[in-house]
């Protein structure tokens, strides 16, 4: 495509189209049932037809084409190409095992028991967001089982209400990036993932990721939400990835139209790290650490990998409470915090790991999204809402609290408890307000090498 800027100029500018996005709803229509019910946690997949050549050859190994069904208006949402697709229930699972696809068009219209299909065909041929329906119903013998029934009753059961009352789902289009970087497909893989957003940021991600995998013996896989990555960086990480022996893949969620939309950039930054960590992953990926763009590893992740989250879905580490200079800036210590919290502590999410299959088996991303949609729409709640919300809902979905160690910044730690630091972020400091890049310099001490040698890969690169 061209564009003329005036006095002839030219600029060219080319599109990729990746995916495009499947969206639908998913209903247990069982007759013991009062209605359709959203079978949250069923887990489907979709699958290529035997005429469908429009199948990915580089296909993630995790089975990027698979994701559960959400409690919030039994929504779904996979990535897939134009062509003919099988949606199924996801072999070998619970999902099957209790379920089955069935007709609900020719059951309304006959009043007779509905036809079970093994799948069910969707046509993908327009780049307008179509809503798919999806409805199954309990086998023989299973009326009464929960695909999660494991785990379901340490979560408590609240916050359904709104869903009710949203009645209408409208989609837009969207893009699913899938590059990825293969170099290994050892289960000891760590997975980490994060996000950033401009220049600044995406060169803290590169000194994140070198120490990262100087520090980790182990193979490590990045998972990096695309949705905020400028082009430059997207083509210049392969390089990176190469040369110091790490996997990478693009993951993104398009942001449901039914649920309620930050405008704000860094807001919406924030939402993304922590309201859908159930559906953002491919299934078989069990667990995940997130790490912040602006944080230097400075142990070996492994340690963290296999820390006990004692039954917790995930483990965040509180704000440090050793810095008295920074005593009055501690807003979880008074008013509604004090009061909510009732002793537990106030936790920081500029590094959290996620044991996935927990995560999933407690609905925790359900209860994450209802409390949201509630608090959301109040300009005065959630301020902080990748943090507010899971410390929010603490009594409910449990945080699991990591060692202090594991998270070091200036603004909040006092210094004689650095050595023993495992990662230091650069906490934006009250105090003095100076900006990231000179704390990196001041603070970190390798942080200058890491620096270069990012920058010495990308200009051998170019």
């Amino acid at each position: 495509m061209l564009l003329i800027l005036g006095n002839d100029e030219l600029l060219s500018a080319k599109f990729e189209l990746q995916h495009v996005v499947l969206e639908g709803n998913c209903y247990d229509i069982s007759p013991h049932l009062r209605g359709p019910t959203p079978p949250r946690g069923t887990e489907i997949v979709l699958l290529p037809t035997l005429n469908n050549h429009t199948l990915e050859s580089s296909s993630s190994s995790y089975g990027v084409k698979d994701t559960l069904v959400m409690a919030n208006l039994g929504y779904f949402q996979l990535k897939a190409n134009p062509g003919a697709w099988h949606l199924s229930l996801k072999p070998n699972s619970n999902s099957e095992k209790f379920y089955s696809i069935v007709d609900e068009y020719g059951y309304k219209l006959s009043k007779n028991p509905p036809s079970i299909l093994n799948h069910k065909l969707m046509i993908v041929d327009s780049f307008l967001s179509v809503f798919h329906q999806l409805r199954i119903m309990k086998k023989a013998g299973f009326e009464l089982a929960d695909v999660l029934e494991e785990k379901k009753e340490e979560v408590h059961e609240q916050h359904h209400g709104i869903w009710d009352s949203i009645t209408g789902i409208l989609g837009d289009s969207g893009i699913l990036p899938s590059q990825h970087h293969r170099v290994s497909s050892s289960n000891d893989t760590i997975h980490i993932f994060s996000l950033a957003s401009g220049h600044l940021y995406e060169r803290f991600l590169k000194i994140m990721f070198l120490s990262v995998v100087k520090q980790t013996k182990s193979p490590v896989k990045f998972w990096l939400i695309a949705n905020f990555l400028s082009p430059k960086f997207k083509n210049s990480v392969g390089d990176l990835a190469k040369k110091y022996n790490f996997e990478y893949e693009f993951v993104t969620y398009k942001w449901p139209m039914w649920l309620f939309k930050q405008t704000e950039k860094q807001r919406l930054i924030w939402a993304y790290k922590i309201l859908f960590l159930d559906v953002l992953f491919p299934l078989d990926l069990k667990k995940v650490i997130y790490v912040d763009a602006d944080q230097v590893v400075k142990t070996d992740m492994k340690e963290l990998w296999q820390h006990d989250l004692e039954g917790a879905p995930y483990g965040y580490t509180p704000f440090c409470d050793s810095n008295p200079d920074t005593e009055g800036f501690r807003f979880w210590k008074q008013g509604f915090w004090q009061s909510h919290l009732r002793g537990l502590p106030y936790h920081i999410s500029a590094l959290y790991v996620v044991d996935l299959q927990r995560f999933r088996q407690l609905a925790a991303g359900d209860h994450l999204r209802a409390t949201y949609q509630q608090l959301a729409p109040d300009p005065n709640s959630l301020s902080n809402l990748d943090q507010d919300l899971p410390n929010y809902l603490q009594h409910s979905v449990k945080i699991h609290s990591l060692p202090q160690e594991w998270l070091w910044c200036e603004t909040w730690c006092s210094q004689d408890t650095k050595p023993r630091a495992k990662t230091i972020d650069l906490c934006n400091n009250p105090l003095t307000k100076t900006p990231k890049l000179e704390n990196a310099l001041r603070i970190i001490p390798e942080w200058t090498t890491l620096d270069n040698e990012a920058k010495s890969t990308e200009k051998q690169s170019q």
